[in-house]
């Protein structure tokens, strides 16, 4: 039975699409938390735009989700009664479409499922916002408050924070790299590294032309 359970959404089922705006910042946010379960000694499945059925509910695909303790394997849909687990964290994000979805229909439907933690974040207007369970099972979100810019999240152990080209995750003090920022550093690494193997060999050169002489 779950076999047959389709593995994609109709387009009535989708939002508006919002092009590469939406794509790109998603696209940056399952790269750096799948990156960053993949050295975590905690396993988590982090997944985007994957059908999701709840029992006895309609199916929904959201932007990004995060399950705990859930091996990262290929899915082309997540069975909450056959994974015998809910989603723990979802983000969807928004540059126009219907706000309304996000911020008022979402927040009562994944309360009501038990979801943990709901962010949505809007890259038209740069706006991020943080919805938690106030008690386990309580079918009810309390706002998150930011602090200093930041909203923590619970769930994964990181901090969330809106920049001028999207969404930045903190490990403590430490932020999270995205692949083009990790590939620079690892360029700058390397020719320092260069750098410095050429002062040495020009010494070596130097101290044996002297002792030549």
């Amino acid at each position: 039975m779950v076999a047959a359970l389709p593995g994609e959404v109709t387009w009535n089922e989708m939002p508006m699409p919002e092009g590469d705006w939406h794509t790109g910042p998603r696209a940056q946010v399952l790269d750096v938390l799948r990156r960053h379960w993949d050295h975590q000694p905690r396993t988590a499945y982090v997944s985007s735009a994957l059908p999701v059925y709840y029992p006895e509910e309609p199916r929904f695909a959201p932007d990004l989700l995060v399950v705990l303790d859930a091996e990262q394997r290929r899915r082309d849909k997540w069975v909450c009664s056959a994974e015998e687990h809910g989603l723990d964290w979802v983000m969807e994000m928004h540059v126009g479409g219907d706000r309304k979805k996000a911020a008022e229909d979402n927040v009562q439907r994944y309360a009501r499922l038990g979801i943990p933690e709901y962010f949505i974040f809007d890259g038209g207007r740069l706006t991020l916002e943080g919805y938690r369970q106030t008690a386990p099972g309580a079918g009810v979100y309390a706002r998150m408050v930011s602090r200093e810019g930041r909203y923590v999240s619970e769930i994964l152990g990181l901090e969330l924070q809106v920049e001028k080209d999207g969404l930045r995750f903190w490990s403590g003090d430490s932020p999270l790299l995205r692949s083009s920022e990790r590939i620079r550093q690892l360029e700058e690494q390397y020719r320092e590294q260069l750098e410095h193997r050429i002062v040495q060999m020009q010494l070596e050169i130097d101290w044996l032309k002297q002792s030549a002489d």
